[in-house]
Formats: C-alpha cells, sequence, structure tokens
C-alpha cells in the first residue's frame, strides 16, 4: 500500500536526517524532491502546492534550522502536515439515535461498491448490530446475485426483488421492512454506471429523498488515482456524500487518490478495503497510514488486528499453558493459523517500524502449510512430548505429510528453540495479550 510514494519519500526525508546542520537550500532541495514525489504520485497539483508551502512555511524557521535534530524536526512537521491532509483523526459512522441507521452507498461500476456493502455489514454485525443489505442496483441482475451470496456468507438479510424495476419503490420497501423485522443497520446497495450520467444522478438523487439516509457513502477505486478525486467531487456536488470508501488499497503504490480525495472533497475517509475477501475492509486512521507512508511502521493497527484474532479467555488458557511449561505442538499450530487468519504477512511485516522498509522480504505462505501439515501427522503422544520423536517417527511424519525428514527436524528444532523462549515468561504474574502470542 502505497509503497512507490513511502519509497520516494523516505530517500528524501533520509539525506535530512542524515545532516548534523541544515540550511534553507537543503530544505528548498528537499521540498522540491517531495513535491515532484507527490505529483509523480498522482495527487492533485492544487493538493501538493498547499502542502509543500505549508511544511516550507514551518520548516525553515530559525527553532527548526538551529535545534539539535533539525532533520528530525521536518520529519515531524512532514507526518504533521500528512496527517492533516490525511484527515487528522478516524470519522466513524454516524448512527441515527431511532434505528435503523440507513446508509447509501453510490459509485461507479467496478469500484467495488456491492462487495463493500457486504464488508460494511459484517463489521456492523461483529459489533453486535442488525444489518440488513439491499440489492438497489436493479440495472445489473448480477449484483443481486451477488449481494444474496455474500449475505449468505455472512448470515446477514438481503432485501431484494428480480422482479421489480423501481429501485425507488424497493429502497422505501426496504426501510418498512427493516423497521418490521427490528433490524438497526440498513444497507442499500444502489445502481452505478461505467461513466457519471444524468439519469444516474436523478435516480440516486430519487432514492435519497425517498429514504433519506443517514450518511450517503461513495466508494472509488484507489487505483484509479485523479479519476476518482475527480468523480468523488461530482457525485459530491450533485447528490451530496458524507464519507469516502477507497477500495483496493492494497494495491495502490502511488497514493493519489488517498492524499488528495479529502482536501478536494472536503470529506472524510472512512474505510479502506485492503483485499478481496470479506473481513479486509479497515477504519481509516490518517495518523497510522501517514506513519506508515514515511516508513514509521503502524503498531497500532497491527494490535487492533492481534485483537480481533485473538480471544482473551484464548490467551489466558494459553498463559497458563506457558507458565507451566505445558506449550505443546498442537498450541504452536492453532497460533500459527491465528497469525495466518490476521492477512497477508507482508502486510503485517510493512506494520511494524523498520521492517516495512526491508526490501526483498519473501514470507512464503506454503512454509505456514507444511508446518501445519507435519503437526497433523503426529500422534497425540508425539505432539505432548517431543522427547519421543526418534528417527523412525520422524520418518514416519515426514512420509505421512508429504516433506523430507530435515523438514520434520528443522520444525522440531524451532519448536524447541520457541519453548526455551516461552520459559522466560515463567514467573510473570500477568501478559499483555499482544505478548502472548511471540509468533
Amino acid at each position: 500500500m502505497l509503497e512507490s510514494l513511502s519509497d520516494k519519500l523516505d530517500a528524501v526525508l533520509r539525506k535530512l536526517k542524515g545532516k548534523g546542520l541544515l540550511k534553507e537550500e537543503d530544505i528548498e532541495t528537499a521540498l522540491k524532491e517531495i513535491r515532484l514525489a507527490l505529483l509523480e504520485a498522482d495527487v492533485n497539483f492544487r493538493v501538493v502546492k498547499d502542502f509543500v508551502q505549508k511544511i516550507k512555511a514551518k520548516a525553515t524557521g530559525k527553532e527548526i534550522l538551529e535545534s539539535l535534530t533539525p532533520g528530525q524536526q521536518v520529519v515531524k512537521i512532514v507526518h504533521e502536515e500528512l496527517c492533516t491532509l490525511l484527515g487528522t483523526s478516524h470519522t466513524k459512522i454516524a448512527l441515527s439515535p431511532n434505528p435503523p441507521t440507513i446508509l447509501m452507498m453510490v459509485g461507479l461500476q467496478g469500484s467495488g461498491k456491492t462487495t463493500t456493502a457486504a464488508k460494511l455489514a459484517r463489521i456492523f454485525k461483529k459489533e453486535g448490530r442488525r444489518p440488513m443489505l439491499v440489492a438497489c442496483d436493479l440495472q445489473r441482475p448480477a449484483a443481486i446475485d451477488q449481494l444474496i451470496t455474500l449475505g449468505k456468507q455472512l448470515d446477514v438479510n438481503v432485501f431484494h426483488s428480480k422482479e421489480s424495476k423501481d429501485p425507488v419503490a424497493l429502497a422505501q420497501e426496504s426501510v418498512r421492512k427493516a423497521r418490521l423485522d427490528a433490524q438497526d443497520i440498513l444497507i442499500v446497495d444502489t445502481a452505478g454506471r461505467l461513466h457519471i450520467d444524468d439519469r444516474l444522478m436523478e435516480e440516486l438523487i430519487t432514492i435519497k429523498n425517498a429514504i433519506t439516509p443517514k450518511e450517503i457513502l461513495f466508494v472509488a477505486d484507489a487505483m484509479t488515482g485523479q479519476d476518482a478525486v475527480t468523480i468523488a467531487r461530482q457525485f459530491n456536488e450533485k447528490i451530496g456524500i458524507d464519507g469516502i470508501i477507497l477500495t483496493k488499497m492494497d494495491g495502490d503504490a502511488r497514493g493519489g487518490a488517498a492524499l488528495s480525495i479529502r482536501s478536494i472533497t472536503d470529506r472524510p475517509i472512512k474505510f479502506i478495503g485492503v483485499g478481496e475477501k470479506i473481513d479486509m475492509l479497515e477504519p481509516f486512521h490518517p495518523d497510522r497510514v501517514a506513519s506508515r507512508i514515511l516508513g514509521m511502521g503502524d503498531v497500532l493497527s497491527l494490535i487492533d488486528k492481534a485483537q480481533q484474532n485473538f480471544d482473551q479467555k484464548e490467551a489466558e488458557k494459553l498463559q497458563d499453558r506457558i507458565l507451566t511449561d505445558s506449550f505443546t505442538f498442537d498450541d504452536l499450530r492453532e497460533q500459527l493459523r491465528k497469525v495466518r487468519s490476521m492477512g497477508p504477512l507482508e502486510n503485517l511485516l510493512g506494520m511494524i517500524p523498520g521492517i516495512g522498509k526491508l526490501k526483498n522480504i519473501n514470507v512464503d505462505q506454503k512454509e505456514f502449510i507444511k508446518v501445519e501439515a507435519i503437526i497433523n501427522s503426529m500422534t497425540k503422544q508425539e505432539k505432548i512430548n517431543h522427547n519421543v520423536l526418534n528417527g523412525s517417527r520422524r520418518k514416519r511424519i515426514a512420509r505421512g505429510s508429504g516433506t523430507t525428514v530435515a523438514d520434520v527436524n528443522r520444525v522440531i528444532k524451532q519448536y524447541i528453540e520457541l519453548k526455551k523462549m516461552l520459559k522466560r515468561f515463567k514467573g510473570k504474574k500477568k501478559l499483555s495479550l499482544p505478548n502472548a502470542f511471540p509468533f
């Protein structure tokens, strides 16, 4: 995510941090490179001009240039201005005091609107709410089928009608149905087009007036850069939007849309899509994204992911096994599964300060599958007591898992080393959630 822009800005700021004393000429040179990096990242030129001017005004002050660490001070200023540009703080979706909260999803075809509607429903359901999806994209029958399929996966009701030709009437009926069934969140998936046209806008305005949504969320493909920004501005001018969801952020190496869209529309980015899977929609935190762009990592998001995937009661049970030196191969397998469920490991590494900037880190997902196969081929006794794993047993495990004896030996060695490491926790009264999982 934003890798290309991050690399360029990191190179510029590294030069500044390497200087013991900064002059105004050094700042000017760095600002020119920052300006070029942002323009190459497809950031709106007006946004770039304003951003650079703000940095210059703060960075060329006497107290900055004469400080003990002027380079670090400039990096701090750039980080602060990036946070401001991206929106300062996370903006949540506003909920209605009288349910249901009606959310209207708008955007062009291909932006990921239908999938994003389902992803939002999943988030609300995890929060203990009762969401209902509404298939109001009657222009594309496949969109209805797609939403029904996603609804079944999530066990979320989908209000639809393949016979209806009137999206406005369908939307109105869905509100009545939501109230009747005590659904507290109504997510309305509307029609899109390949391009903006008057007919589309008229339909969306009519639906808006008919159901009075609490929020209109514009869904845009981040990889389209300035096109996404232009389309967002047009949607905002014609129907009004309350927030933005950027999809395909995991494939956006440049960052033009993310860095321009809030400034141009004056509307916050509320969520970002970081993958195709149904659980890959994340709240947008400007400060965390700014930190990742500047190579500072994103530890808070990493902790959030861990807390979502690791149950506190399970963590306490694991802690007891660690403290009593009864950590088994089954425990190892379970923790590896949970780490994998947090998403691609490359993404997780990018959240760790310093590691995200290391190149050529290839995480082979097949290794996890191999380790799991080896553990699955062990008997119950072998999983509990590794000391019984003699040569013949290791050969049998290798045959059963489709691996080599060398692979089995390596897993056993790593397990033994891990157990030694875990002994350091013995005697501690309580482990925090992240510390309980040292994988």
